[in-house]
């Protein structure tokens, strides 16, 4: 980080601040939001005895998973996939109020606790892989930069 905290010069002079992040490409990045919003909805299954058969599965699933690509799209989330802003701050309230509306249409439970846990479970996936991954000490699937002694300061 520079001593400002807002970040570092990578590759080109692109500055990148940790809640803008642009290491994770939008692949990697779906694929993670695609499969917390999977282990959201095998543990609502099991919690809630229901079967973890694949129609069952898609049954619950797919208003969330449709609802992650309408907060995609309005998000244009693959501009920066792994930013926490504005595309995860954006990506997720849409994904939820969408995939509460495509429940509440397709005869699915709406509860307002449920909402409140799917609030705080998808909140908790799609920010918080994205703020871990500013952590990585370089872009995820490069190679370190190599460093020399004007980049230390010396």
């Amino acid at each position: 980080m520079t001593p400002s905290g807002t970040g570092t010069d990578i590759e080109g002079g692109a500055r990148l601040g940790w809640l803008y992040d642009s290491r994770v490409g939008p692949g990697p990045s779906i694929a993670l939001d695609v499969v917390w919003l999977g282990v959201f909805v095998l543990l609502g299954r099991t919690s809630h005895a229901e079967g973890l058969t694949w129609p069952g599965l898609l049954r619950t699933g797919w208003p969330f998973w449709l609802g992650l690509l309408v907060g995609w799209s309005v998000a244009r989330a693959w501009r920066r996939p792994a930013a926490l802003v504005p595309t995860a701050l954006v990506v997720w309230p849409v994904c939820v109020a969408v995939a509460m509306a495509l429940r509440a249409v397709s005869g699915q439970g709406v509860a307002a606790a449920f909402i409140v846990v799917a609030l705080a479970f998808v909140g908790l996936g799609l920010l918080g892989w994205r703020a871990l991954a500013h952590f990585a000490p370089y872009p995820v699937g490069r190679d370190a930069p190599l460093r020399g002694p004007s980049d230390n300061g010396t």
